[in-house]
């Protein structure tokens, strides 16, 4: 079988995408999927994506990691999501779409920067010195010094799977201050198991942890590898977050056909 498929990254963080809005990508196996994102063997991404129809909403996200498995929300891939569908066609000026981790809302600015309504965060868990959180994928969040020499893959694969998140492990966030409202990150994924050069749940996660102002409205700054974005909230007097937003940048890189690896 042959498929036609989008490349779109954001801030690095890159994605296959299939248009399944008539179900014809319905039959992928987890086999097949991780077979297409391999670097060396298939496409290579992050993660596929499929774009599918869903009463109601102007579309439903479905999203598989790099290792085949369906899997929590992706916010950059969401993020890409939404440009690919204007790319289809679906011209609006405020998204609505069904995620696994429920309703968002997205918009496109004059400038193509995509911006994605997150779900809200009823509070932050403390371990240690450090934080956990759910930001529609769970993620662990650690202040670091010197994070551009930092070990992220073997510091961040020994906190996945520790036997505190076993069985499902946990995407770990490695943060520096660079001012009241500026960080970066790094972050180990689960399913990528790997440092991904961005990652939106965990820009977000990240973020919420590293508020500047202690009650309303907060704008933090986030560089990653693979570019910058920014993310709005406000923080609540009982620790909760609400109308919080991803923002940055979600490009088209290529498309083509492929057959499906057997």
């Amino acid at each position: 079988m042959q498929i036609n498929f989008f490349k779109y990254q954001g801030t690095g963080n890159d994605f296959i995408i299939l248009d399944n809005r008539t179900g014809l990508y319905d039959g992928l196996q987890t086999a097949q999927i991780s077979r297409l994102c391999e670097r060396r063997f298939g496409i290579g991404a992050d993660g596929l994506m499929l774009l599918n129809a869903s009463e109601g909403y102007d579309f439903a996200m479905k999203y598989f990691n790099a290792d085949g498995r369906e899997s929590s929300m992706c916010g950059n891939g969401g993020r890409c999501l939404v440009k690919f569908a204007f790319h289809c066609g679906l011209a609006r000026s405020t998204y609505r779409f069904i995620a696994i981790d429920g309703e968002h809302e997205a918009e496109i600015d004059t400038q193509s920067m995509v911006r994605l309504k997150m779900r809200d965060v009823t509070a932050i868990t403390p371990v240690n010195d450090d934080a956990v959180l759910d930001t529609g994928s769970p993620h662990y969040v650690k202040t670091v010094a010197d994070l551009l020499s930092y070990d992220v893959y073997s510091k961040g694969k020994d906190i996945r799977y520790s036997n505190a998140f076993q069985p499902n492990g946990i995407n770990v966030n490695f943060v520096e201050q660079q001012a009241d409202d500026e960080i970066m990150v790094r972050t180990f994924e689960r399913g990528v198991e790997d440092e991904t050069l961005s990652c939106g749940t965990g820009v977000t996660a990240a973020a919420l942890v590293n508020y500047h102002h202690d009650i309303g409205f907060n704008q933090v700054q986030v560089t990653t590898r693979g570019g910058k974005l920014w993310v709005e909230f406000d923080r609540h007097e009982d620790g909760s977050y609400s109308d919080i937003w991803l923002c940055g940048p979600a490009e088209k890189v290529f498309q083509g056909a492929v057959s499906l690896p057997e």
